[in-house]
């Protein structure tokens, strides 16, 4: 399993357009192979930004790899550079292969 994370800086007084742009999207990732979910998390808040992080679980990083390269993905993100800037910079991405999972009892 592979977890691929971005971390957004977002302004002070644009976490409610930022929260729209994710939650008005049109979501692509439900048919893409390897694909298992996405979670959109909501952080601290600082005194410049408020924190988010996108986070999606992969069957494997190849499975992520793949939907990089897709059509899928491309669509996914057209026009993210036309929006007025929402972050202090670039989101940081963070991927990770996962050694242990433990999950809650039946």
């Amino acid at each position: 399993m592979f977890i691929a994370m971005n971390r957004f800086k977002v302004k002070k007084g644009s976490e409610e357009d930022f929260e729209a742009v994710w939650l008005n999207r049109e979501v692509h990732l439900h048919a893409v192979p390897g694909f298992v979910e996405f979670h959109m998390l909501r952080g601290p808040e600082k005194e410049e930004y408020r924190l988010y992080s996108s986070h999606t679980v992969w069957d494997s990083e190849a499975a992520f790899l793949d939907w990089t390269r897709s059509e899928a993905f491309r669509s996914a993100h057209r026009g993210a550079g036309d929006r007025k800037p929402l972050y202090l910079s670039h989101p940081e991405f963070e991927g990770f292969e996962v050694i242990q999972t433990v999950t809650r009892e039946a």
